[in-house]
């Protein structure tokens, strides 16, 4: 059996009461639950939940919409890739915000780059991640100053998406190359090789990398068989000859 969707193991009980609540649709406890998502980022836990209920607060109250909090939940939302917890997201926000704006006609104060700007780079890293394009989603995240700053309050996130991303390759392969899996975790020498045998434990073999056996990664032959009788053959023939009506 599956986690449900709504579960979250590290969710306090005043947040789980809020949204088993009609309190839940109440503007007032948008408060809380902003401030439960800078828990979050401070702690390293995730409620998928909470923040797509947050994101619905906002929708109906614009007005108390907060351009850092729904950033950091774009954020947080892709250190749980490939989960499609960032397109959720994304389809919470209002239609302007998905729209790229013309720097042009916008000239938003100093390091304060509009919400649209910020969901649209996210989005370049989002489909990056979507595409397994690893060593080009940490080539990215370099390439611009506004990356640093969209990320500065989620603590941990290149180690979180590190994680996610090992995860994902353990899904797949049970060899890889060394120098592509440096690419991909953004990692060499020494930090390579402990992140590898003590966070992964996977081993190390000259040039490449070993990946022990999993249920995901396990080649498995598969045999498909159909039981059709007899009868249901000759009922399909008659019916074939059966003139209409």
């Amino acid at each position: 059996m599956g986690v449900p969707f709504d579960y979250s193991p590290d969710r306090p009980e005043h947040i789980d009461n809020i949204l088993n609540g009609l309190d839940r649709y109440n503007p007032e406890t948008t408060g809380v639950f902003q401030d439960y998502v800078s828990q979050q980022c401070e702690e390293r836990t995730y409620d998928s939940y909470a923040n797509l209920a947050l994101l619905k607060l906002y929708q109906f109250n614009p007005h108390l919409a907060r351009d850092e909090t729904i950033t950091n939940i774009l954020v947080k939302a892709l250190t749980v890739f490939p989960a499609p917890d960032f397109s959720l997201c994304l389809h919470l926000l209002p239609p302007h915000v998905l729209t790229p704006v013309s720097t042009a006609n916008l000239s938003p104060a100093a390091g304060d780059a509009p919400l649209s700007e910020a969901v649209q780079k996210l989005n370049i890293l989002s489909n990056h991640l979507s595409s397994a394009s690893y060593a080009s989603f940490w080539s990215t995240l370099d390439s611009d100053d506004l990356y640093a700053d969209l990320i500065a309050d989620v603590s941990g996130f290149e180690e979180l998406m590190r994680i996610r991303i090992a995860v994902t390759v353990s899904q797949c392969v049970r060899e890889i190359e060394r120098n592509v899996l440096e690419s991909w975790l953004r990692l060499s020498g020494q930090e390579f090789e402990k992140f590898v045998k003590e966070v992964c434990g996977w081993e190390i073999s000259g040039k490449s990398v070993r990946v022990p056996l999993n249920k995901e990664n396990e080649a498995k032959g598969t045999v498909v068989r159909e039981n059709v009788k007899f009868d249901q053959f000759s009922r399909m023939v008659k019916r074939a000859y059966e003139q209409p009506a």
